[in-house]
């Protein structure tokens, strides 16, 4: 009998941590995350997204105010539609700007709002213009290269 009662105890104890370390798991892949705030969605149009992800982190001054809901290609303007759920508990600015940005050199990207001064603020379903595209790591190198490559042509050799 006491046998049986300990084998309950220690299979309560191997499943309690199985589902613990599958939670910590799911929330540090941004595979899960557990917000019982309202929210409301707006949409903003991108020209490059680069890898910004759906579930990816909507923040502003550092505090995630938000989540990527979906992206969507839209095939009349060439750019990339993104729908945010931002928490109805914040409430930005009609002009405010949102830019792609990366946590640290090489990390995940992310969505950060810039506020603006407009009185009026978002309202469901607005579509936001005033965006900044990704910066694409390998489109600056190209670049740093060709401008390098240009300025050595343009010196006439020593003698």
């Amino acid at each position: 009998m006491q046998s049986s009662k300990n084998d309950f105890w220690v299979g309560l104890f191997v499943l309690i941590g199985a589902a613990a370390v599958l939670f910590l798991a799911l929330q540090s892949a941004n595979l899960l995350s557990l917000n019982f705030e309202p929210t409301y969605r707006v949409t903003a149009r991108f020209d490059n997204i680069g890898g910004l992800k759906p579930k990816s982190a909507v923040r502003s001054a550092g505090v995630v105010v938000g989540r990527v809901e979906s992206i969507g290609f839209d095939d009349k303007t060439f750019q990339a539609s993104v729908t945010l759920t931002l928490e109805s508990r914040y409430a930005f600015p009609k002009d405010s700007s949102l830019k792609i940005l990366t946590s640290g050199l090489l990390g995940e990207q992310y969505i950060g709002i810039e506020p603006g001064g407009d009185p009026d603020n978002f309202q469901p379903g607005a579509v936001i213009t005033q965006t900044q595209s990704a910066v694409v790591l390998e489109n600056l190198i190209g670049q740093f290269l060709f401008n390098k490559a240009a300025e050595g042509g343009d010196k006439a050799p020593a003698q």
